[in-house]
């Protein structure tokens, strides 16, 4: 009885941090947001992570919905993260070109409405009780490997350029601060629907650190598109004045692919090859 109460005690705790570190990784793509206002125009960043993000926010929301007990703390940044992603989508189709708008509209349908409708429909209508919350975890905890994965490719562009120009370290600590705090979360309450993706969150967040540590001073890179639309890699030891790509709306942006398991980066690719 006493180990459950301080099971219960940790996981408050734990809880109230996710929710709060949380929040202000909801809040990271604001200046991208701002950037997008100001010129009236989403230019080359994509709305790919806002779509995604919304989907696994509403996703955790239906498990945590199905676990009913201890799930106050998923339901409530989960519920806000769900709003600010929908502000941040609308956002970008006032702003978007009339191709992305298409596009953007097309993934809102096909993650929020036929893969989330059809998760939920599949698990309501043949499975009842403790195995329809198994099996709905087991989906909130693969998509969240899957998701978790995604750093891969910043890691990857950060060892091949040498540079970490594209790699705030503030961010990075932040995710990884976020992944071992919900962690602890799943862990103080034996969730490991919810704990075990974050072992690779914040192991991926670990490496990224070291990387940053090890590369810190080198010289940036500029990545342009060859004629053949590829990414080139130049190295300029001082280019400041020198247009990013969006690989910074992987970090800026911290492709908050849901909240308790979700948060992470997504692809690298350059401004002028996304929609």
């Amino acid at each position: 009885m006493a180990a459950n109460i301080h099971d219960q005690s940790f996981s408050i705790v734990f809880g109230l941090l996710g929710n709060i570190l949380s929040f202000f990784v909801y809040l990271a793509p604001l200046p991208t947001f701002y950037k997008i206002f100001k010129k009236k125009s989403t230019e080359g960043f994509q709305s790919i992570p806002y779509s995604v993000a919304l989907f696994s926010a509403m996703l955790l929301l239906y498990y945590a919905f199905l676990k009913q007990h201890d799930a106050v703390m998923l339901i409530t940044i989960n519920s806000i993260g769900s709003c600010i992603e929908s502000i941040y989508l609308i956002f970008y189709l006032i702003y978007a070109t009339k191709t992305a708008r298409i596009y953007t509209t097309k993934l809102v349908i096909f993650f929020n409405i036929v893969a989330l409708g059809l998760i939920i429909l599949v698990t309501l209508v043949f499975f009842k009780g403790h195995l329809r919350v198994s099996i709905v975890g087991w989906i909130c905890a693969i998509f969240s490997v899957c998701v978790f994965a995604a750093p891969l490719s910043i890691i990857r562009l950060v060892i091949k350029t040498k540079s970490v120009e594209y790699m705030p370290f503030p961010l990075s600590f932040f995710l990884t601060l976020c992944a071992i705090t919900w962690f602890l979360y799943g862990f103080s309450l034996k969730d490991f629907y919810i704990a075990t993706p974050n072992i690779l969150g914040f192991s991926f967040g670990i490496t990224q650190m070291i990387l940053y540590i090890v590369y810190r001073g080198e010289t940036k890179a500029l990545v342009l598109p060859d004629s053949n639309n590829k990414v080139q890699l130049e190295q300029f030891p001082n280019a400041n004045n020198v247009q990013q790509s969006t690989v910074n709306q992987n970090q800026e942006g911290a492709m908050n692919y849901g909240v308790a398991g979700m948060i992470s980066n997504s692809q690298v690719v350059p401004s002028e090859l996304n929609v």
